[in-house]
């Protein structure tokens, strides 16, 4: 019961991630930082690079979300344990998306032009990115013990 609420809350706690601050970037630390989400970041992206802007929200919101639906549903015996596998390919692209924020910031720091800081809402969307595999984990083996309640 507990590996289901603490899916449950996933798909809580994505959406804040997607609109909290990944970073603070600025030209000039004197002029004030603007606070980069995840969602500030696709809309600035679909109007210079669209592949670019669909790869990241593949892998920023479907992926992560599309795999936590599908762990919910697999717990609550809605949908076919067989399918674990795919959902957790799903979880390992979504990581995707925190290793592009980091190369990021790693650029721009390396750079030396503005100012970035890393931001609570990247620690947070990490944290959803890393619960979700781990739930994904720990139901897979509960399943495989035989239990049929996860």
């Amino acid at each position: 019961m507990i590996l289901r609420l603490l899916t449950l809350a996933l798909l809580i706690l994505y959406p804040i991630a997607w609109f909290a601050p990944l970073m603070r970037a600025g030209l000039l630390p004197i002029f004030g930082l603007s606070e980069i989400s995840v969602i500030t970041g696709l809309q600035a992206l679909w109007g210079t690079d669209v592949f670019l802007a669909l790869l990241v929200t593949f892998l920023a919101i479907f992926a992560p979300y599309l795999k936590t639906l599908g762990l919910v549903l697999v717990q609550w015996d809605l949908l076919d344990r067989r399918l674990l596998p795919a959902l957790h390919v799903l979880g390992k692209l979504a990581m995707g998306d925190i290793f592009l924020a980091a190369v990021y910031i790693s650029v721009v720091k390396s750079i030396g032009v503005g100012t970035i800081e890393t931001a609570w809402g990247l620690y947070l969307f990490t944290a959803c990115i890393l619960a979700s595999l781990l739930l994904g984990y720990l139901t897979e083996n509960t399943l495989k013990r035989g239990h049929h309640s996860v």
